[in-house]
C-alpha cells in the first residue's frame, strides 16, 4: 500500500498526464512545464478514500485490513511530505502581499 501511494500514483499522473500532452488530446500551458505537473501528481499519492474502500474489498474485515489501513495512512503522510518538500523547492517564491489601504 505504501508503494502504491508513494509511487504508483505520482508516477500514473504525470505518465498520462505526458501521453495525453504528447498525443495532443491535452494542451499545457506555455508557463506550465512536465516538472511542474510532476510536482503537483505528488500530492495525489495522498488518498484515502478509495484505498481504505479498495483495501476494506481485497481484505475484508480481518485483521490485514488494520495493516492496509495503517499502510495507508504510512503512505499518504510520507507523499504529503514530499509533495510539499517538491512544491517548497519548484513553485517561485510568493509575492508579498499588497498592502491593504484604510480607505483614504
Amino acid at each position: 500500500m505504501i508503494a502504491g501511494l508513494v509511487l504508483g500514483k505520482p508516477l500514473g499522473i504525470s505518465l498520462f498526464s505526458w501521453l495525453a500532452v504528447r498525443t495532443g488530446v491535452a494542451l499545457l500551458p506555455s508557463d506550465i512545464s512536465l516538472r511542474d505537473v510532476l510536482s503537483v501528481a505528488t500530492l495525489g499519492g495522498i488518498g484515502f478514500t478509495m484505498s481504505l474502500f479498495i483495501s476494506e474489498l481485497a481484505f475484508g474485515p480481518e485483521i490485514s485490513a488494520d495493516d492496509a489501513r495503517i499502510g495507508i495512512l504510512i503512505g499518504s503522510v510520507v507523499i504529503g511530505a514530499l509533495g510539499y518538500r517538491i512544491l517548497r523547492t519548484t513553485l517561485p517564491p510568493p509575492e508579498s502581499a499588497p498592502e491593504l489601504s484604510d480607505g483614504d
